[in-house]
């Protein structure tokens, strides 16, 4: 018999009694903390980011919550034909894509521009898990658990590659890895993967990269040796946080952005943008508002009941880890400048979709782990 819903209140539906509010408080406050930031670099204006971003936000969050009632089995139906679409996507981008900021990555949909590559980090994620949850658990430990799931990340990581995108490609690799990793395949093999990518290296840097990228590398092991050039986004995005100390200079008074030192400050590098404002205050503040909204993802994977379940949650945390910090170690001189945006404070509509699909599906799973609503 189904448990009593504390939702018998009258006044608050079970559908909403049933969403976990405190993450979506928390996501709201991330969301409008970044119009903040927005507006700030755009020199005190609402355009050209700040309110598409808005409109955007409000929009994809309220899919989010609608998204929580879907049932994870629905999820995993139509994960791997989401997966093919999402390829075939990527192969229209090769054909007929627009080229901007130098990588031909995005498709125009009418009155919209799609990043496909943005959708694959979640899909990669679902794809993975659905193949393991349909494999019987006496053969993850064989050969004929591996090759598959390594052609499912190899394939949109390769074509995603040809755009050029090192960033996303690294983080769709990272997503997928992790839940073969945690579908139970032998750490020897990931070992033994280690090592030949740390052979691998070196022929890939010399003859695989493009010479931007290979330009990064070098910027990020020594970014004094070209300060006003290719170091120059790094050597600005370090200015800008160190100016900011601990509290800030104040809402409206930084000068990285607002005199145009700091490039891309409304995207990659909105970080830096609202620590030199927040100061180093307002970066552990969101720092820990991800990782309470992480671990919320990697409590959802402890209590779910199902294979797929398990692995999804656990691996769509670990994309919003990665999200976050590949990102701020990017802009604070800690990793190469790959293109990995803030989630929820880098402008841009497909990353912003990309991750608020990650917490609707997050959502949905929580809503099935629960035997009872709770207000």
């Amino acid at each position: 018999m189904r448990p009593q819903s504390s939702a018998s209140l009258g006044f608050v539906p079970e559908p909403l009694a049933n969403l976990p509010w405190k993450i979506i408080l928390l996501i709201l406050a991330i969301g409008c903390f970044d119009l903040l930031v927005l507006y700030s670099a755009a020199g005190g204006h609402i355009r050209p980011w700040a309110l598409s971003q808005g409109i955007r936000f409000f929009v994809l969050l309220a899919a989010a919550m609608g998204l929580s009632r879907v049932r994870p089995e629905i999820w995993g139906m139509i994960s791997l034909p989401t997966y093919a679409v999402i390829i075939v996507m990527l192969v229209g981008v090769e054909i007929l894509g627009k080229v901007a900021g130098g990588g031909q990555r995005w498709l125009e949909l009418g009155v919209i521009r799609l990043q496909p590559s943005e959708l694959m980090k979640p899909f990669i994620v679902l794809a993975c898990a659905r193949f393991y949850d349909l494999l019987p658990p006496s053969e993850t430990r064989k050969f004929g658990a591996i090759w598959p799931a390594l052609l499912l990340i190899g394939l949109p990581a390769g074509l995603v590659m040809l755009q050029p995108d090192l960033g996303t490609a690294m983080m769709i690799t990272a997503g997928g890895i992790t839940i073969m990793f945690l579908a139970g395949i032998p750490l020897r093999l990931f070992l033994g993967g280690a090592l030949l990518a740390a052979i691998a290296a070196p022929i890939a840097y010399n003859f695989v990269l493009h010479d931007y990228q290979r330009n990064r590398i070098a910027i990020f092991l020594n970014p004094e040796s070209d300060p006003l050039r290719t170091g120059y986004h790094i050597t600005q995005s370090k200015i800008a946080i160190g100016s900011g100390g601990i509290w800030g200079k104040g809402f409206l008074n930084g000068t990285q952005s607002h005199l145009d030192y700091l490039p891309e400050g409304q995207t990659d590098f909105a970080l830096a943008t609202m620590m030199e404002e927040w100061g180093l205050a307002g970066g552990v503040a969101l720092l820990l508002a991800w990782f309470a909204i992480i671990g919320w993802a990697i409590n959802i994977s402890l209590r779910a009941e199902g294979r797929f379940a398990r692995l999804t949650a656990a691996g769509l945390a670990t994309t919003l880890f990665f999200y976050v910090s590949v990102n701020m170690a990017m802009v604070m001189g800690l990793a190469p400048v790959v293109g990995v945006p803030l989630p929820l404070i880098s402008n841009g509509g497909s990353s912003q979709l990309t991750v608020l699909l990650c917490i609707g599906i997050l959502m949905s799973l929580d809503r099935a782990n629960r035997k009872q609503t709770r207000w």
